[in-house]
């Protein structure tokens, strides 16, 4: 529930900036906010008549505090979009270049979506893993470890762990041993996995 005071004290705030920035003659740019002809012919009309003129100039004043007040709002969505857009570059970058294998699935094991080190892992361009079954890169004894953990983040688990057992390579090498953690997002739309690469198994 929004806070009605801290609201009050935002708007207050605001209220001292526009009218310190215009008696500063600091107020940014008008963001094409300007008054229309019909207001600017009632304000005429009120300051030509001398009974009148004090409020005319008092409504002249609120009118360009106003608009004021509106600019530095509109000031302030662009400078929080811009930092959110950094943010969201910071974080991109995080996820794309850790050195460890990251994806988001969806709930049934199912990779959305990989960064660089999850790709690597699985010897795969990140575009090509979109679809893919994680359990197509398990052996067959592992693929039930990974859906027990499916299973147990669908009932409502937020976390689960579990080790496994990667299918031998194409190339001729034997299977690795791998260990998957996996949260549920947020939202609980999807999985969240790490993958970390462990040695190759003893004999294969």
């Amino acid at each position: 529930m929004p806070d009605s005071h801290a609201d009050l004290q935002d708007g207050r705030q605001l209220r001292l900036t526009a009218e310190l920035r215009l008696k500063k003659g600091t107020a940014p740019a008008s963001r094409g906010g300007a008054l229309s002809a019909d207001a600017l012919g009632v304000l005429f009309k009120l300051a030509s008549n001398p009974a009148n003129a004090s409020e005319g100039l008092k409504l002249l004043h609120e009118l360009q505090t106003h608009q004021v007040e509106l600019d530095l709002q509109h000031e302030q969505l662009e400078t929080n979009e811009r930092e959110f857009v950094q943010e969201l570059a910071h974080y991109k970058a995080l996820y794309d270049f850790a050195p460890c294998a990251y994806f988001i699935a969806d709930p049934d094991g199912n990779i959305i979506e990989s960064n660089q080190a999850g790709a690597q892992l699985f010897g795969l361009e990140r575009d090509e893993l979109g679809g893919c079954p994680l359990a197509g890169f398990l052996s067959p004894e592992s693929r039930p470890l990974l859906a027990a953990l499916l299973k147990k983040l669908r009932a409502g688990a937020a976390h689960a762990s579990c080790p496994v057992q990667s299918c031998a390579s194409e190339a001729g090498s034997g299977p690795s041993r791998w260990q998957i953690a996996a949260n549920r997002s947020p939202e609980g739309e999807t999985v969240l996995m790490m993958v970390s690469a462990g040695e190759l198994l003893p004999g294969a």
